[in-house]
């Protein structure tokens, strides 16, 4: 639950007391009703396959913006949020493992190619609105987020399983969880599966390969999204000599309205065709 200050801030203020190391938690509901995005950052002789294995697996991976190379400033999603600074923590590969760092200022290159990745942070305010819980949240916890046995389709170098993200939802209201996600197809859309865990290669809900364990109750059902975490695998597969992406749950919190990703809205059932034309290309 965010309380206090924190809980009327802007994007640019979130981004300042970020910046400034007055926030250091995860970014799951700051500024609501804001878009948060995933972050990838890669030299860009590998830009063309990234882009690729991004095309060809837009459930975990939908791509919302690629800076030119050398940007470090959003150009489409915020006039101001700037890469090498406004996230909490990032991760630093080098050769396929990494290590945590807090500023990207003093590594920054010229031929870097930075992507931006639709986050499931974006329909949270949503399933918030209908009243379902958003359980980490509530907890002042991280996302649960578990490696999953379901393949992605590798592009070179990069291969890897899609990660997922967990919701518990009430029982009776799985399926309206459905309905209001799937209003949001570019960033993650509807889950990829509810229920049975292990049927999915979750060994046990309590022990999230990235992010924080969150109760389940009785009576309530794990519902699994695709994650933007995916990504991470593929690079830790690749093994370019230097990447970067957001540390898991540590996002970048964009000036863009959650609601101009909701392609159907409940209160007339029409398209957002408005939408529709401005991201049309986006994986």
């Amino acid at each position: 639950m965010i309380e206090g200050e924190a809980s009327s801030w802007t994007p640019e203020e979130a981004r300042e007391a970020i910046r400034e190391g007055r926030w250091r938690r995860p970014t799951a509901g700051l500024c609501p009703g804001y878009t948060q995005v995933n972050l990838v950052i890669l030299p860009a002789e590998y830009t063309n396959d990234f882009r690729t294995f991004c095309q060809r697996n837009p459930k975990p991976c939908p791509l919302l913006e690629e800076l030119p190379r050398g940007q470090s400033r959003l150009q489409e999603l915020s006039k101001t949020a700037d890469v090498r600074r406004d996230l909490g923590k990032y991760r630093l590969f080098q050769g396929g493992t990494w290590t945590e760092v807090g500023t990207l200022q003093d590594i920054w290159r010229d031929d870097l190619v930075s992507f931006l990745i639709g986050c499931s942070f974006t329909f949270e305010q949503a399933l918030s609105d209908t009243g379902l819980p958003i359980r980490h949240i509530e907890e002042g916890r991280n996302v649960p987020m578990y490696i999953t046995n379901i393949p992605c389709e590798g592009v070179g170098a990069f291969q890897g399983k899609m990660v997922v993200s967990m919701r518990p939802i009430p029982n009776a209201r799985v399926e309206e969880a459905y309905h209001v996600t799937e209003q949001f197809p570019q960033v993650h859309g509807g889950p990829v599966h509810a229920g049975a865990p292990e049927d999915i290669g979750i060994k046990s809900l309590t022990c999230p390969d990235f992010g924080d364990s969150v109760h389940t109750y009785t009576g309530e059902t794990p519902v699994f999204w695709a994650c933007g975490v995916t990504p991470q695998l593929a690079i830790a597969h690749a093994k370019p000599p230097f990447a970067i992406t957001h540390s898991p749950g540590y996002m970048l919190i964009t000036d863009t309205k959650n609601s101009s990703f909701q392609a159907l809205r409940p209160s007339d059932g029409k398209k957002n065709t408005e939408n529709e034309t401005k991201t049309e290309g986006c994986c």
